[in-house]
């Protein structure tokens, strides 16, 4: 019973862990390296991540330079960039490649924090599933007569405990991005 428990630990944890990495690609007014996370390029034929191509770095506070390790690949970076949704047109220099961010809308920043909360909600959905789907184990393990009604309440207080637990780490973050997004 406590592996299971653990278990479902586990998937909470991977769940708020995935939430959490979502919201690094979501840039708030800062230059943030992490929202070339998911972009990817064409390099001799094969999908590469932005990182394996190039040297990333944040030289100002709103900018992000790309400098390729082979030069050839301007081309591919500039393109996978523009078909991101990003929304930000890299300006190539021959040698390296600027992405300069523009500051936020009050209207983006609503937008942007509206999603942060849909995401937040999507992972107490899942952390929620989580636990029905370990309660339910566990009820079929009492009416299979493996384990006392005494104990399905007690594991079922635990699961409470661990899901309480996760959906507060969900609900800190949200909190916290949130207020990185609004803050001018």
């Amino acid at each position: 019973m406590k592996e299971s428990l653990k278990e479902l630990e586990e998937r909470m944890e991977k769940t708020v862990s995935f939430m959490q990495d979502e919201f690094s690609s979501i840039r708030a007014g800062r230059a943030n390296p992490h929202v070339l996370d998911r972009i990817t390029v064409s390099y001799y034929g094969t999908q590469t991540p932005m990182q394996q191509v190039g040297n990333i770095s944040v030289p100002e506070a709103r900018m992000i330079l790309i400098q390729p390790w082979d030069k050839s690949l301007l081309k591919e970076i500039e393109k996978a960039i523009q078909m991101s949704d990003l929304g930000i047109n890299p300006t190539n220099d021959g040698s390296c490649i600027r992405l300069v961010f523009p500051e936020l809308t009050e209207e983006r920043r609503k937008e942007l924090a509206k999603d942060i909360r849909k995401k937040g909600e999507g992972a107490k959905v899942a952390v929620r599933n989580i636990r029905r789907d370990g309660l339910d184990g566990f009820k079929k393990l009492e009416k299979a007569s493996e384990i006392s009604e005494d104990d399905l309440k007690q594991v079922s207080d635990e699961l409470q405990k661990i899901t309480d637990q996760a959906v507060e780490k969900i609900d800190k973050a949200v909190a916290a991005k949130d207020k990185e997004i609004m803050t001018v």
